[in-house]
C-alpha cells in the first residue's frame, strides 16, 4: 500500500510555520504496513490543491492531509477534494447543531462562516474531532482513500490515534513494518559504525544510523507478514547492539533525555535540583516538560554572574581560584544545588554561550557536573558556537548522564 502526505497552507510555503505534521504522520505509517511515497506542501489555492489530489489518486492508495479545514475563505481542502472527485458538498444539519452547541458551551454564538465546516460530499464521512470545531473527512473513491485532518497538532494527533489508525489497521493486511530506535550518547558516529559494522548494509532488517541533538540514534526496521515475525527479526540485532553499546544507551523509541532521567528518578523515589549559568534555564525547562516532574524536581537556579553564584551557595574561594567558567565551579554549583534544596542529585551547567569568550575560554566550551548520593560526574566538551545548539546539547547531555548515574547508584 502506497501513500502520500499533503501539508496544506500558504503559511507553510511562506515559512511562517514549519510543517511538523508531515514528519509525524510519516512515523506512524510503517507499523501499519503503508509505504510513504512523498510529502508535499501545497498553498491555499483551489486549482493547485485539486490538481494535487487528482495526481495523488493516480499514484497512491492513500492521501493524508493536514490543514485547510477551518471556516475561513482560504480553507479550501474540502472544496479541492470535491473538485478532484467531481462531487458537490452539502450542509449536514446535525454537524451544524453540534457546532452551535460547541460555541454555546463557551458562551458564544457560532459565526455564520463556521457552517462551512459542516459540508460533506457523498464519498466522504466525517471524522470526529473532540478538540476543535473542524471535523476531518474520510473519503473513499474507486478503491482509494483520502483522509483530511485539521492542521493544529493538538487536534490532528488525537484524531489519528482515536479515529484514523484503527480504521487503517482494518484495511491494511499485506505487510507490517516494525521499527526499534536505540538512542546512545558518548560515542561518535564513526566509532559506533565500526563497533557494529556487520549489521549495516542489509535490506531486511535494515539498520540506519543518525546523528541527533541528543546523541547517535540507531534505527532497526523490519518488514514481515505479521507483527510477531517482524519483531523476531529485530530481536537479535537489538541484542547485539545492547551487548556492545550498552554503556552508552540511554533510551529507546520515543524516549527523550528528560523522560529517561525522570523515569529513573521516579523509579527509585529520588529528587533533583539544578543550577545553570550558561543555558538560560533550558535544563529546568526540559525537566519540567514532563507532566509529573513535580514528584522529583525540587527546583532550579539560573545564575548568570558571580554574585548570583555566591548567593546560591557557591563558595567564594572556588570562584576566586577557578573563575566563573570551570569544571571546579560547575561541581561546586552541583553541590550547592543539591545541598541548598535538600535533593538527592544536583546537576549543574557552566560554560560560555557567547557572543564573546569568558576568561579566555571560547564560545561553546561547556562543563556539566553531577553531585550524586555516592559519586560525582564531570564532563567537558565543545559545541558549535550557536546559542540554541549549546543550550540543547548541554541540557541533553546533563540529563542522559544523570540517568546513567541514578541507575548505577541505585540499580541492582
Amino acid at each position: 500500500m502506497k501513500a502520500e502526505i499533503l501539508s496544506i497552507g500558504t503559511e507553510l510555503l511562506m515559512g511562517e510555520l514549519t510543517d511538523t505534521n508531515g514528519s509525524w504522520i510519516a512515523t506512524q505509517l510503517p507499523p501499519l504496513g503503508i509505504q510513504l511515497q512523498g510529502i508535499s506542501i501545497v498553498g491555499d489555492d483551489l486549482p493547485a490543491l485539486a490538481e494535487a489530489f487528482s495526481r495523488g489518486l493516480q499514484r497512491s492508495d492513500f492521501i493524508f492531509t493536514t490543514g485547510g479545514l477551518g471556516p475561513t475563505q482560504d480553507d479550501l481542502t474540502r472544496e479541492a477534494v470535491a473538485a478532484a472527485l467531481g462531487e458537490t458538498p452539502t450542509v449536514q444539519r446535525e454537524v451544524v447543531e453540534n457546532l452551535e452547541r460547541y460555541f454555546a458551551g463557551r458562551g458564544m454564538t457560532m459565526p455564520a462562516h463556521n457552517i462551512k465546516q459542516a459540508h460533506l460530499i457523498p464519498s466522504a464521512q466525517f471524522v470526529r474531532n473532540r478538540n476543535g470545531t473542524a471535523p476531518g473527512w474520510w473519503v473513499e473513491s474507486d478503491g482509494k482513500v483520502i483522509v483530511c485532518m485539521p492542521g493544529p497538532p493538538g487536534e490532528m494527533q488525537p484524531i489519528w490515534h482515536e479515529e484514523v489508525a484503527p480504521r487503517l489497521r482494518e484495511l491494511v493486511e499485506d505487510e507490517v513494518t516494525i521499527t526499534r530506535n536505540i538512542k546512545t550518547l558518548g560515542m561518535s558516529e564513526a566509532a559506533i559504525d565500526e563497533e557494529i559494522s556487520e549489521f549495516f548494509g542489509h535490506e531486511n532488517p535494515y539498520l540506519g544510523i543518525y546523528s541527533k541533538a541528543d546523541g547517535i540514534h540507531l534505527r532497526i526496521i523490519a518488514r514481515a507478514g505479521d507483527e510477531q515475525v517482524a519483531r523476531e527479526m529485530i530481536t537479535p540485532v537489538e541484542a547485539a547492539i545492547t551487548e556492545r553499546l550498552g554503556a552508552y544507551i540511554w533510551g529507546y523509541d520515543s524516549d527523550t533525555p528528560e523522560q529517561a532521567a525522570g523515569q529513573a528518578l521516579s523509579e527509585f523515589g529520588l529528587t533533583l535540583a539544578t543550577m545553570e549559568s550558561c543555558s538560560g534555564g533550558f535544563l529546568a525547562n526540559s525537566v519540567t516538560d514532563i507532566p509529573d516532574s513535580a514528584r522529583y524536581y525540587k527546583g532550579g537556579v539560573i545564575a548568570v554572574n558571580s554574585e548570583m553564584l555566591l548567593a546560591s551557595g557557591v563558595p567564594p574561594l572556588v570562584l576566586e581560584k577557578y573563575g566563573l567558567v570551570s569544571p571546579e565551579t560547575a561541581m561546586a554549583m552541583a553541590h550547592a544545588a543539591r545541598n541548598g534544596m535538600a535533593a538527592d542529585y544536583g546537576v549543574a551547567i557552566n560554560g560560555v554561550i557567547g557572543p564573546a569568550p569568558i576568561e579566555d575560554q571560547p564560545v561553546g566550551q561547556v562543563y556539566v557536573a553531577i553531585a550524586g548520593r555516592k559519586e560525582t560526574r564531570e564532563l567537558q566538551f565543545r559545541t558549535p558556537p550557536r546559542r540554541i545548539v549549546i543550550k540543547r546539547r548541554v541540557a541533553n547531555t546533563a540529563l542522559t548522564e544523570l540517568r546513567k548515574l541514578v541507575v548505577l547508584e541505585n540499580g541492582d
